[in-house]
């Protein structure tokens, strides 16, 4: 058939069965169907995921994710309903919120966020212990490890560089007497004993009592905001009896923080909490019949609050590889691509560690990003010039999925039940007036 701008060929049809085959170079043979779907590839037929389901079979060498999206894009309605899809396998969510955007997802799911406030009623210990407890065992994830990191960390962060030997040797022993006066120490008990070492904590290090509280004291001083200073009724005691961890969904709200300088240090002793709370549940599930019983998300939204200090960011990598033999996947929250770069100098350590955390992560899904972070994105991501120049032209809620070494192009699907939960605009009804039900 001859048209008028030349030959016409008519339209073939072929089923999403035969696509691979009748276009070998250009359909993808997907995921499989084991997992949440998650929309349409755009290339031919549904898109089904799941990182364990991937991580078993090898595909990927981890369950990790990092979402990367501009304000309006659908990241947060891609990462709501994942959360939500993911409830039918019988996998639980905890979520780090610094914005309080989780609150009508946690409704959904009838419970209430944890809402974390200066002064306020709820308590969260950082130094809770994990599942190695008692058990005598000082491996990589033991408990005693694990808390020096974290205060090590959350130290380095207040004071702004790296702690000095004496400095960190000074916060070991102030943790090993804490321990022993109270067996699960707190930041108050910890600052305490950095304040007022005692004698035996200086004969370990065959110093002089006087000199141990002269190479601990900027540490304390630090420390001390949790518990006394503008960020105290946090973390400053043990964790407040009766919060309910069984749920699917366990949101923690720091909202009233989000402009806060500090809010990377206390997004750490949440997700720290979080961490020890997920391994004592993971380890305690073991033994289930239910394969699923110990899988977990982690997301850490608002992401680049985190990796800004320097110390936050080396804590936060090294449990981001721990966390994967208890059975979690982590979930990092991005706007851009040069989050990873701006937390610091080119050069500096801090974006090293942004990238190493991005290596640990081998599913990234990255909606419309800018036309300025195209190179970034391409060096970065290991993107084609083809999947580089896309990503400006993306629409609302179709992301570039990275899965190990493969691409594709998918469109996020919204029932309507869910636009509800994910409907930022304003323009939603609460989620107590309508008739919506978790998955079962």
């Amino acid at each position: 058939m001859i048209g008028v701008r030349g030959p016409r060929i008519p339209a073939h049809q072929i089923t999403t069965r035969n696509l691979g085959a009748a276009y070998p170079f250009i359909a993808e043979a997907g995921l499989g169907q084991r997992g949440v779907v998650i929309g349409d590839d755009l290339l031919g037929g549904s898109f089904v995921f799941d990182p364990f389901e991937l991580y078993a079979q090898g595909v990927v060498s981890n369950p990790n994710m990092v979402v990367f999206g501009q304000i309006g894009r659908g990241k947060s309605a891609f990462v709501k309903t994942f959360l939500w899809r993911q409830a039918v396998f019988g996998r639980k969510a905890w979520v780090v919120d610094p914005k309080g955007e989780y609150g009508d997802l946690a409704a959904a799911w009838g419970v209430r966020p944890v809402a974390l406030r200066p002064g306020g009623a709820v308590r969260l210990n950082p130094l809770d212990p994990g599942p190695s407890h008692g058990s005598g065992v000082d491996g990589e994830g033991s408990t005693a490890r694990r808390q020096m990191e974290l205060l090590s960390s959350l130290a380095s962060a207040c004071l702004g560089r790296s702690l000095l030997p004496r400095e960190r040797a000074a916060l070991g022993v102030a943790l090993v007497s804490a321990t022993e006066r109270a067996d699960v120490p707190t930041v108050p008990s910890v600052v305490e004993e950095l304040l007022a070492p005692t004698a035996a904590s200086a004969a370990s290090l065959r110093t002089e009592l006087h000199e141990l509280l002269e190479d601990g004291r900027d540490v304390a001083l630090e420390l001390r905001r949790l518990v006394h200073g503008d960020l105290c009724g946090m973390f400053d005691g043990p964790t407040t009896s009766g919060l309910d961890l069984s749920a699917p969904l366990v949101v923690l709200d720091l909202s009233a923080l989000y402009t806060s300088a500090a809010l990377g240090i206390l997004m750490a002793c949440a997700t720290a909490w979080l961490q020890a709370a997920l391994a004592r549940a993971s380890s305690s599930a073991r033994g289930a019949t239910v394969r699923t019983s110990g899988q977990v998300f982690l997301v850490v939204d608002e992401a680049w609050a985190i990796l800004s200090n320097l110390g936050v960011a080396r804590w936060l990598q090294s449990s981001w590889k721990l966390s994967r033999a208890f059975g979690v996947s982590n979930v990092a929250v991005l706007h851009r691509v040069s989050d990873l770069r701006s937390v610091g100098a080119s050069d500096s350590e801090q974006v090293a560690l942004a990238q190493g955390l991005l290596a640990d992560s081998e599913t990234r899904v990255i909606y419309a990003q800018s036309p300025g972070e195209l190179a970034l994105a391409g060096e970065l991501l290991s993107l084609s010039a083809t999947e580089s120049d896309l990503l400006p032209q993306l629409r609302r809620g179709v992301a570039l999925w990275k899965v190990g070494q493969r691409s594709f192009l998918v469109q996020h699907r919204l029932s309507p039940m869910e636009r509800l939960l994910v409907d930022t605009d304003g323009a939603m009804t609460s989620v107590s007036s309508c008739t919506v039900s978790p998955p079962r």
